[in-house]
């Protein structure tokens, strides 16, 4: 009786470290300053195995008629203010979320804690008396947590959102090295951002302008919106070798009704969903693994991912060592992915919020 060959074994699943997702880069390609046209940067398409140099308002020609395009319309809030302790400390705030009660989270940058329970003054902008203050009530979300709660107030009774509109300065990531200007403050934001509460732009998005909008609609390619309001986070390195033990960042997101239909839509017809940035990758993906259309997610997409809904993702040059190369890795793999920024850097493409972007295909 013959013998039976045994089965063949599946090749194990590659472990990826920290290490894994570093790359040397130029700091002259570090962007310092936005393209002078929004759709006017570079675009790197990497749907294919051999990458293809291309200019941002291209994109189209990378669509076709049935797909659905899907944004972030966070609105990047001024979320940064600078104060002075009783002390005379100096003192600076990101603001991170408005709670209720004008109370915000935030972080603090200051050499050294004030009690709980101080009044800072915060510097209001020229010519306005607001008497702006900010007194610290704690830590959020939790006695042990990351932020500092506090009250945001001035003397005429004004709630958060207007008066970091007023008095706030706009939250430049810190790699960038200038302090924002009125450039920043309509360059760091997208043309369709709607709901403020994000500390950063969702950055790919930013290469979009009505003139590309408009070109996308012509093509019959469908547009929807999603919210996630970016956090700091999102530029914090992953600090640990084995990434089961990094703890991720948490971000609010919401999925409307709407464009839960025209994702039901595209399917049925057959279209391909392409997310714009990775905030709408996460978006999307936490709602198809949770079945919660809004709320707070942590979630952290390495390879091995499965990916429920985008076939299609617009996205800019991230930083060495961060969950956003251990998305990108996960999504197009990591050996197209470390050729891709390869290619870039020797092509001269610039990185990060100002920089240039890829097209990527999700990998099957």
């Amino acid at each position: 009786m013959p013998t039976s060959s045994p089965s063949p074994t599946a090749p194990a699943a590659r472990v990826f470290s920290l290490s894994d997702f570093d790359f040397v880069l130029p700091e002259a390609l570090i962007a310092q300053y936005p393209a002078p046209e929004r759709s006017g940067a570079k675009l790197l398409d990497g749907t294919l195995s051999t990458p293809n140099d291309r200019i941002f308002r291209d994109l189209p020609q990378l669509l076709k008629q049935g797909d659905l395009v899907v944004f972030n319309d966070t609105k990047v809030i001024n979320a940064r203010l600078f104060g002075e302790k009783p002390t005379g400390g100096k003192l600076e705030l990101l603001i991170e979320r408005v709670l209720d009660g004008n109370q915000v989270a935030a972080h603090m940058r200051v050499s050294k804690k004030p009690e709980v329970g101080t009044t800072v003054a915060l510097v209001g902008a020229p010519g306005t008396n607001d008497n702006l203050r900010a007194t610290l009530l704690g830590r959020w979300p939790d006695a042990e947590g990351p932020l500092f709660r506090f009250v945001l107030s001035n003397d005429a009774g004004d709630d958060p959102h207007t008066l970091m509109a007023r008095h706030g300065h706009v939250p430049l990531p810190p790699y960038i090295t200038h302090a924002d200007s009125a450039q920043d403050a309509q360059r760091y934001q997208t043309v369709f951002a709607k709901n403020p509460g994000a500390v950063a732009a969702p950055t790919a998005a930013l290469h979009f302008d009505d003139a590309l909008l408009a070109a996308i609609d012509a093509l019959g390619v469908q547009r929807a919106h999603v919210t996630l309001h970016v956090g700091a986070g999102t530029f914090q390195p992953v600090k640990t070798e084995n990434l089961a033990e990094h703890h991720m960042h948490s971000e609010w997101y919401d999925v409307p009704p709407e464009t839960q239909q025209a994702i039901a839509e595209c399917r049925a017809r057959g279209g391909r969903l392409v997310a714009v940035g990775t905030t709408t990758v996460r978006t999307l993906e936490s709602w198809a693994l949770s079945g919660q259309a809004r709320g707070d997610t942590q979630i952290f997409i390495t390879p091995g991912f499965e990916f429920k809904l985008v076939d299609l993702l617009v996205t800019n040059f991230h930083l060495p060592k961060s969950s956003l190369m251990m998305l990108v890795s996960a999504f197009a793999g990591y050996d197209h992915i470390m050729a891709l920024y390869a290619h870039a850097i020797r092509a001269q493409y610039r990185f990060f919020s100002y920089g240039d972007a890829m097209v990527l295909a999700r990998q099957r």
